[in-house]
C-alpha cells in the first residue's frame, strides 16, 4: 500500500517506520524536504521512506494519515489537491487546538477535501507504544471511530501491521470526540500523574 504521511514529528516518524518495516510505500509529505531528508537520515529508515512535498505526497498515496497538530488541517487541506477519493485517517488530537470552526481534524478534513473516508485512528497513544507495541510479550490495542467503513477496514489493517493487536471502533463520527478524550485519559495517566510515557491500553475480555 502507499501511504502517505503529511508530517515528520515523533507520531509520524514512528508510524512511518513501522509500515516501512510491513513492507508499505511510504512517503512523508513535509514543507521543507532537503531539511526533512537530514532528519530522516538521522532516524535511519531513509532507504525505506521517501520523503516529498504535501501535495506529492497526498497525490502519489493511497492512503493520507495526518500526523500534524489538529488546527493545521486547514492548511493542509488546501496543500494536498483532489483527493476525494483516498482514504484519509485523522492521527491529531483537538482537545488543546481546533481547527475552528470545526470540531476536530475529522471534520476539517471532510469538510475542506470532499474526502467521504476519513477516519480517526493512531490518536490514542505516545509515540512510543507506535514505535513497539508490545509489552512483556502482549501486543497492544488501537482504537479508531469515524463513519466511514472503507476508512475503518483500512485503518484496522495498517493498525495491526504496525504490531496492534486489535484495532476497536468507537462508533461513528458522533464518538471522534470520545475517542480524543481517550488521547487525554492517556496523557493525564502517562504525563500528568507522571506514571511515565511507557504505558498502554489493552482490552480484555472474560
Amino acid at each position: 500500500m502507499r501511504i502517505g504521511i503529511i508530517g515528520i514529528g515523533h507520531v509520524g516518524a514512528a508510524l512511518a517506520r513501522r509500515w516501512a518495516q510491513a513492507g508499505h510505500q511510504v512517503f512523508l509529505g513535509v514543507r521543507d524536504v532537503q531539511k526533512s531528508n537530514q532528519r530522516a537520515k538521522k532516524l535511519g529508515y531513509l532507504s525505506k521512506v521517501k520523503v516529498v512535498t504535501v501535495h506529492n505526497a497526498a497525490q502519489i498515496s493511497d492512503v493520507i494519515v495526518l500526523a500534524t497538530p489538529a488546527h493545521q488541517a486547514d492548511d493542509v487541506a488546501k496543500k494536498i489537491g483532489d483527493v476525494s477519493k483516498k482514504v484519509i485517517i485523522d492521527a491529531t488530537n483537538a482537545v488543546i487546538a481546533k481547527p475552528k470552526p470545526y470540531q476536530h481534524a475529522t471534520e476539517a478534513l471532510k469538510a475542506l477535501t470532499g474526502c467521504k473516508d476519513v477516519v480517526k485512528c493512531f490518536n490514542s497513544t505516545g509515540y512510543e507504544n507506535m514505535l513497539d507495541p508490545v509489552y512483556n510479550g502482549q501486543a497492544i490495542d488501537m482504537f479508531m471511530a469515524g463513519d466511514s467503513e472503507r476508512g475503518k477496514q483500512v485503518a484496522r489493517a495498517l493498525a495491526l501491521d504496525a504490531g496492534f493487536a486489535e484495532c476497536y471502533d468507537f462508533g461513528g463520527d458522533a464518538h471522534i470526540p470520545l475517542l480524543e478524550q481517550l488521547a487525554m485519559v492517556w496523557i493525564n495517566l502517562a504525563i500528568v500523574q507522571k506514571h511515565g510515557r511507557n504505558i498502554a491500553f489493552k482490552m480484555l475480555k472474560r
